[in-house]
């Protein structure tokens, strides 16, 4: 057993460290030694030598490869040298632009942080509570008991956390949230989590009446989509995308949460606290230390049962998240060659519940260097935006088409804009490239702050700062949009 060990999570009075120390982990054969960048702020500090498990072998399990946080990268890297030769099938490439790129990155960066670039939190969930300034997550935890200890407050916080990203899907563009605590309206993301966040304060996802800021199975068995309606203030003239498929996801997390190794006797998100924290690869001296992957295979592993069943299978093993490409290599017997793997939703998870963990605990986490930038809207935006990445006329006027097609069906479509499906071959280029370029922006950015060494960007604070900050607002010309994601 770790440092912490599973106990009931009712408020007590015990610190983190009132339990015995670690003990080191073994040291499996399938492990790989890895130096790993991380600190208490997520941000590039402190070098662990900390034994990483190795990928699984495609050539013997090419699901379990395709599915570790590993792949992500790695197959997307396929795409991006195709990006650098412009011999993308469905864009031009203009790498001329990718300095004026960089540069507008920069800028933003320069413009909220400079000069104190340290202070520039992870990519997380938690500054989505904080929009509009007001410090939501600290002030959630203020009016807590002073005898809820931070494992609790750590375990109450994975669960707000979980929730909130698993609602945080495309709103579209005529949704929108009033703050029933400051009567402010947000929108899209930010909207979702300040909703998110308020209806966990009112209990809507706790079973039990004397602990409201808690999700449990139960709790999320009751809820149906008229519940959700009134949650997110959903109404004729309020609509949002896909209320019903996030009430559905909700109800299967329900069922999810009954492993009781990974999520504990009360079948909460929480509850993984306590798994990771005894789990035999952690290990600390003074704090805990967290190995990325065994994190990505809770997520992965204990939620896969939550989601739609995937077009993309091997050996009828889904894949989740991830997509044939044209571009990759082909092999008639290993068909899993083709497949580009992103696992979006699963990142933006393994991001977010680090931060709390973190903060609260003083978690450290190795081989937090898997992750990558994330496939999305934003970042991918950017470089349409930027003129590095522009669609190709042919695939213009197909999207054009589909625009007009759902427009005609009483789509939300308020922008006149190239629409794909999410499996289109467009969009699966354009996200693997978007994982790519944003390795290459990462580097180009340190280079023009004049970091070096420790002082380096994390890409999670890159993505916090620059890309995803700088990808939205961005008047375009272009901007491609997914239906059906």
């Amino acid at each position: 057993m770790g440092l912490f060990s599973r106990k009931n999570s009712k408020p007590n009075n015990k610190g983190p460290n009132s339990q015995s120390a670690f003990s080191n982990g073994p040291r499996s054969p399938s492990m790989s030694t890895s130096k790993t960048m991380n600190g208490s702020s997520l941000g590039a500090s402190s070098v662990l030598d900390i034994p990483i498990p190795r990928a699984p072998d495609p050539a013997l399990d090419p699901a379990a490869y395709l599915r570790s946080v590993h792949s992500v990268r790695e197959r997307s890297r396929f795409v991006l040298e195709k990006a650098k030769k412009n011999q993308l099938k469905h864009f031009h490439v203009d790498l001329s632009k990718f300095q004026d790129t960089a540069s507008y990155v920069v800028s933003i960066i320069k413009r909220d942080y400079a000069p104190d670039y340290a202070s520039i939190p992870p990519h997380g969930r938690w500054q989505h509570f904080e929009v509009g300034g007001r410090p939501r997550i600290d002030q959630l935890m203020g009016s807590w008991a002073s005898t809820v200890d931070a494992q609790e407050r750590t375990r109450r916080l994975i669960d707000l956390f979980l929730v909130s990203v698993l609602l945080d899907a495309g709103a579209g563009t005529q949704w929108q949230y009033k703050s029933k605590e400051s009567g402010k309206v947000y929108r899209r993301s930010e909207g979702l989590a300040v909703a998110s966040l308020e209806m966990f304060k009112k209990g809507m996802f706790s079973s039990d009446p004397n602990n409201p800021c808690q999700v449990d199975s139960a709790g999320l068995k009751k809820l149906d989509v008229m519940a959700m309606a009134g949650g997110l203030q959903v109404s004729e003239h309020n609509p949002i995308e896909g209320l019903q498929g996030r009430t559905n996801l909700l109800i299967r997390l329900a069922d999810a949460l009954r492993n009781q190794e990974m999520f504990g006797p009360e079948a909460r998100p929480g509850g993984m606290l306590d798994y990771l924290l005894s789990h035999p690869s952690t290990q600390a001296s003074s704090v805990p230390i967290i190995l990325v992957p065994t994190l990505w295979g809770v997520l992965m592993d204990g939620l896969s049962s939550i989601w739609p069943a995937s077009r993309t299978t091997i050996d009828n093993i889904p894949l989740g998240d991830a997509w044939p490409c044209s571009v990759m290599p082909s092999h008639p017997t290993h068909p899993w060659e083709s497949i580009v793997p992103f696992h979006k939703l699963t990142q933006w998870l393994t991001y977010s519940l680090m931060v709390p963990m973190t903060k609260l605990l003083g978690v450290k986490w190795a081989g937090s260097e898997l992750l990558t930038g994330l496939p999305e809207y934003r970042n991918g935006g950017l470089l349409v935006d930027t003129g590095l990445l522009t669609l190709k006329e042919f695939d213009a006027r197909r999207g054009l088409e589909m625009w007009r097609d759902v427009a005609g069906r009483g789509g939300n479509c308020v922008e006149v804009v190239p629409t794909f499906e999410a499996s289109d071959d467009v969009i699966v280029e354009w996200r693997a490239v978007t994982v790519g370029f944003l390795d290459e922006l990462l580097a180009e950015v340190n280079v023009l702050l004049r970091l070096n060494g420790s002082e380096k960007l994390s890409l999670a604070q890159m993505l916090e700062a620059g890309t995803w900050k700088v990808g939205r607002p961005r008047t375009t010309k272009l901007r491609i949009k997914l239906t059906g994601a």
